[in-house]
């Protein structure tokens, strides 16, 4: 297994004027439901989380029509989620977005006193019970 290496300084300034990553800083917090009307839900998961040989071409065309994914990009930004594919972004993309992220996004202040219910658990609570 290869460890992920830290993006270039080029690839970090190409991240901070990619339009997925700008439409994930204006979207942050604004849909907190955005999982339930993804795309994604009516396709296999395994797709988003391709073998490292295989190409994620599939899993990024469907994110592409999708409604959600600047919600999607933040979030995955927000808990530094580097698999699969999220937003539209392969996990090389995200961690070059990642460090314009850090540096563009504010620590949330409500968040910041308190550790509260780990995000798993946060997200549960969104989600309707059948």
């Amino acid at each position: 297994m290869t460890r992920a290496r830290m993006p270039r300084p080029h690839e970090v300034a190409a991240a901070r004027r990619d339009p997925r990553l700008l439409r994930a800083l204006r979207e942050r917090r604004q849909d907190e439901a955005w999982r339930t009307r993804g795309t994604c839900q009516s396709v296999d998961p395994e797709t988003f989380f391709p073998a490292p040989n295989e190409p994620a071409d599939a899993a990024v065309a469907l994110c592409r029509s999708c409604d959600v994914q600047g919600s999607c990009l933040a979030w995955a930004l927000e808990v530094g989620d580097c698999h699969g594919v999220w937003g539209g972004t392969t996990p090389r993309e995200r961690r070059a977005m990642l460090v314009a992220w850090r540096s563009e996004v504010q620590p949330d202040p409500e968040a910041a006193g308190e550790p509260g219910p780990p995000v798993r658990d946060r997200l549960l609570t969104l989600v309707p019970l059948s």
